[in-house]
């Protein structure tokens, strides 16, 4: 049974099984894996159907186990992108243990929610509104009610938290390539 990550910011029970939201199929596995290669994220494609190793909540849900992110082609895109996003965000020590959870702290989860937003700047047809639709639809939910609402508007930690681990310029509107050393 899936546990439920509770957050200042975000709260994720069981997701929802729903068709509404960006497959990885919709980008096309080969963009995965050129998008997640400058994080040094390698990415392998599960048979439709098959369970999915490394799956935190099963399902088309995506795994991780090291540095290799895994899918299928129903994959909802914002659960690959979550997930790859934990495995840049998490410190070493934990990434060189890494199977099926992620772990980490509130604010690290609050990072990943806000790069994997931000690295939709990245794929062509997947936008940063796409993208907080998907998360909306699978079941985040966000103090200001919706994902976009807290990207534009309480998204500060997050974005602070980004740039101190050196994955977001000073800026903090583009991401940079690499995982968290620190």
């Amino acid at each position: 049974m899936p546990r439920a990550v509770n957050n200042f910011e975000t709260v994720r029970e069981s997701p929802s099984a729903t068709s509404d939201v960006t497959p990885v199929s919709a980008i096309g596995i080969d963009t995965l894996r050129r998008l997640l290669a400058e994080f040094d994220l390698g990415v392998t494609e599960v048979a439709l159907d098959a369970p999915i190793p490394g799956s935190f909540w099963g399902d088309a849900e995506a795994g991780l186990r090291g540095d290799t992110l895994l899918v299928r082609p129903d994959t909802p895109l914002h659960s690959a992108l979550h997930e790859a996003g934990h495995y840049v965000c998490m410190d070493p020590t934990r990434r060189a243990a890494l199977d099926t959870d992620a772990g980490g702290d509130y604010d690290e989860e609050n990072a990943v929610c806000y790069w994997q937003i931000m690295i939709c700047d990245r794929i062509d047809g997947v936008d940063r509104a796409t993208m907080c639709a998907d998360m909306d639809a699978w079941g985040y939910t966000f103090r200001l009610g919706s994902a976009g609402a807290w990207f534009a508007e309480d998204a500060e930690d997050a974005r602070a938290w980004l740039i101190s681990a050196g994955l977001l310029d000073d800026d903090a509107d583009r991401l940079m390539p690499g995982v968290r050393t620190a």
